[in-house]
């Protein structure tokens, strides 16, 4: 072989390598990718059907049923004002999670349309403050009128 056909081979097996690891990092990527929608997208079915994804809204009132699994299994329902979706988890909850308060659950929808929760997350408003960082300004502000006269 020429120099030329040795560089040209060199090229075409380089484009041929970056080509697949270019596919499979897209194809890992895709996989991965969780799509959020609301109830009322999710009622009108435009949530997909065989994939993984989020749904959030507000905890509905007095929607909060617990049993079965040992205490672990909660059943509730996420609105937007507009649309229900009854939620099934198991598992632990996290702390913020309440009626009336804001959640993301993700998971799937099963064939009654009921979604069946992997994973919820509860959602704090704007003014969260960590309370280490709350406890931080209090005694800040209590030395800082502590000096003054």
């Amino acid at each position: 072989m020429t120099k030329r056909q040795n560089r040209l081979a060199l090229i075409l097996g380089a484009l041929v390598v970056l080509g697949a690891a270019t596919a499979l990092i897209l194809n890992a990527f895709q996989s991965s990718l969780v799509f959020f929608f609301t109830p009322t997208e999710v009622s009108e079915g435009k949530s997909p059907e065989n994939r993984t994804f989020r749904v959030g809204g507000i905890v509905q009132m007095e929607s909060i049923r617990r049993g079965g699994n040992q205490g672990m299994a909660v059943n509730f329902v996420i609105t937007d004002g507009a649309a229900l979706v009854p939620v099934s988890y198991t598992g632990i909850l996290p702390d913020l999670f309440q009626e009336g308060k804001g959640v993301v659950a993700q998971g799937r929808l099963n064939e009654q349309g009921h979604f069946m929760a992997e994973e919820v997350l509860a959602k704090h408003d704007e003014n969260y403050m960590p309370p280490e960082a709350m406890h931080a300004m209090e005694q800040a502000e209590r030395a800082k009128q502590g000096a003054q006269p």
